[in-house]
Order: structure tokens, then sequence, then C-alpha cells
């Protein structure tokens, strides 16, 4: 448990958090506290484990992904549907701050370690449960996944072009926007509520109310002014030319971001558009038009070569970049979000780095994503467990 009396090395050290999720919303979210300092504790099912140590590609024996999502961790396999593995997550819920998981509503209360029942064993946890629908409404037993999400939040629906339709997202919106980073938030809040008032609370986090919250700019349309706004029909999300990507003349593109007016002129001015300034934000034919004439300007250089051009106009541009080109750059590696880490299978593996820079208390990266129940002996030997009683539960498939 915290010790307010321990000067803290990260932000969170000394944070104790059980980690039940098996995808990705629930390991960013706790990857997050883990960085920060938390000790997180994967809870994984023996034999198989979380479902991301199967996904491709395959590094040399682990999941790409899992080694971008597992960091300073340890992995703990423990079978919940066996009375011994429920008696193992109940003697470490009784030290833990945290706990969070990631099944359909109503499993672990079947599995009688539901919040309701841990809370009698420890006041102070944290109980935080990601799930698609959230833990109330009619839609709370609905399977669904990312794109299910946006799609029912009226999200999915903004990407695309004009009269074509909507596309899949190329990013995991709604569970890492909706899922994780509201996880996240919701724990921080509830742990200085119980610094106050000294109990911990249940954080129920659905994918879909977070997508929903996601809405501010473009819900403003529809509550305010009753449009219903579609990728390639609206300013922000493809209508206007001012912000929008254009291919150049080597089949790459650049993105053209511009918002502020004066930011538009020097734009048209340096492009050698003039006859654009003060028509910044048309629609329907006139936009068109204005997108085609950049559309063709565009063509007739290279990407980088537009890039050099524009670079030290000031202006909101710049280049359409693939993953590896992004990690790559001066700036890119200048705040370290491209690191590395020697892991015990496959060696020195590349990490994303971690965003928020905290001046006192750094986020660090101590220990590789973890092996399949590498720290089930030292977590069962730190509760008091001997060696024969190890043997008996794995003998058991407890753990």
């Amino acid at each position: 448990m915290l010790n307010p009396q321990m000067p803290p090395k990260t932000a969170l050290d000394g944070l104790k958090v059980l980690d039940l999720t098996r995808l990705l919303p629930g390991a960013f979210a706790t990857q997050i506290l883990a960085d920060m300092g938390a000790d997180v504790l994967k809870v994984e099912q023996p034999g198989s484990g979380d479902y991301n140590r199967a996904f491709a590609p395959i590094a040399k024996e682990e999941s790409g992904s899992f080694l971008l999502l597992n960091r300073n961790k340890r992995s703990l396999t423990l079978n919940l549907k066996t009375d011994e593995g429920k008696d193992i997550l109940r003697d470490l819920v009784r030290g833990a701050d945290i706990l969070i998981e990631g099944f359909r509503p109503g499993v672990m209360d079947r599995l009688g370690i539901g919040y309701e029942s841990l809370r009698q064993i420890n006041p102070g946890l944290i109980y935080c449960a990601i799930s698609g629908y959230g833990q109330t409404g009619p839609w709370r037993l609905r399977p669904g996944h990312d794109m299910n999400y946006l799609a029912e939040a009226g999200a999915l629906q903004l990407f695309g072009k004009a009269g074509e339709g909507p596309i899949v997202p190329g990013l995991s919106i709604a569970d890492v926007g909706g899922g994780s980073l509201m996880a996240t938030t919701g724990i921080l809040a509830a742990l200085w509520s119980r610094m106050r008032m000294g109990q911990g609370q249940f954080v129920d986090i659905s994918m879909h109310d977070g997508a929903i919250s996601w809405l501010s700019l473009h819900g403003a349309e529809t509550l305010f002014a009753g449009i219903e706004p579609k990728g390639g029909e609206r300013p922000f999300i493809g209508q206007a030319a001012c912000y929008n990507i254009y291919e150049c003349a080597d089949g790459r593109h650049v993105a053209l971001g511009i918002i502020e007016e004066h930011f538009w002129e020097r734009f048209c001015r340096v492009f050698g558009t003039p006859e654009f300034i003060g028509r910044q934000w048309p629609e329907g034919d006139e936009a068109r038009a204005q997108k085609a004439a950049l559309q063709e300007r565009f063509l007739t250089k290279t990407r980088d070569e537009w890039v050099a051009e524009l670079d030290s106009v000031d202006i909101p541009f710049g280049p359409v970049l693939g993953i590896a080109e992004a990690l790559e750059t001066d700036h890119a590696r200048a705040r370290e979000m491209l690191l590395e880490i020697d892991h015990p299978a496959e060696g020195r593996v590349p990490q994303l780095g971690f965003p928020i820079k905290l001046s006192n208390t750094p986020a660090t990266i101590r220990s590789a994503p973890p092996l399949l129940g590498e720290h089930t002996d030292e977590v069962l030997e730190a509760l008091g467990y001997d060696a024969p009683r190890i043997g008996a539960l794995k003998e058991a498939g407890a753990v």
C-alpha cells in the first residue's frame, strides 16, 4: 500500500496494481501506471496468458504488440476458475491499491471475486472495470470492439471522403482514448479521493461512453446547429482546403492544417494562390474547386521538396510520415519517443517512449515485458507460500 511518508522516486512509486485485463485497453492503461512507477502485476491465465501474447507479428518468441504494451510489469499465472486461484487473488487484494479488469459485466461477480466481495477484504481498493458499454444500461452485455464503439457513438461517420461513407480508422480510438486514458484518469481521481476520504471505490469505464465524450468539437454542430457531420463534408473533416491532405509528385502526401486566418494568408502568398486570401472556409462547389487548385499545385513537386520549401514559412504544415520515418525524426529522438530495452528471450527490443514528461518524478523503464508466469514463484513466496504448497498449486492447475 502507499506510504505517504516515503518520498517518491517516480510519481506512483509504491502503488500496487493487479492487472487482470487481456487486451489493448487494459494493457495500455496499466503500462501508463507502470511507467510512472506503479508495481503492476499481470494476473494471467496459465498456459495462454494475455491474448496479446498471440498477436502477430511475432518477434522471436514474443508478440510485438505484447512487447510494446507490457514493460515494467510482472507476470503471475492464476486460474481464477479454481478455488485456490481465487484464494490467491484475495490474498493479493489485501495488499493492493488498484485492481483493473476487462471482463464483461457480471463475470467477476459470478466467480465470487467482484467488487462487492473484494471491498470487504480491502475497503481501500480501487476497482476499475473497463468494458464496451459499461456496467449499466441495456447494452451492458453486448459484445464489441473499437469500431463498434465508434460506430454506435456517432464517431465512425466522421472518417472518410465525401459521399463515400465511413472507413475503418487506423488507430484504436475508442479502446485507447475511451478506455485506457479514461481508466487511468478515473483511477488517479479515485486515488486522490481515497487520500481524503479513506475509502476506495468502483470505477466504471465504458469505451462507448469514452468515444461519445470525444465528440465535443463535432457534436457542437449537431447539438447547436442541427447538422450531422460526415467525413469530407464539414470543415475539419475533409471539406476545407486549408485543413486537408494532399498528394505530391512522388505519390507521398503532406498535411496542411491551417485554422488561423493569418496563417492562411501567409500560405496563400507563398504557395502562389493569393486569390484564396479572405476565402478560407468556402462550401460546396467553391470548396471543391479550391481543394482541386491546391492539389494540382502540390502535384508539381515531391513531398520532401514541398517540405523544404515551406518549412521556414511558419505555418501548420508538414509531411505525412510512415511509422518508421516518424520514429526516426530528430524531434522524436530528442523527446525520447523511441527507446530500447533488454529482454530475456528477445534480446534488445525497441519501445515507444512515455509521452508525459514530469520534472521531479519522471517515468522510467525499469524492466522488460514479462515472460508468461515469470514472477509466479516470487509473488507466491512473498505471500508466505512455501515450495511444497507452490508445487501443489502448479500440480492442481491453479497457477
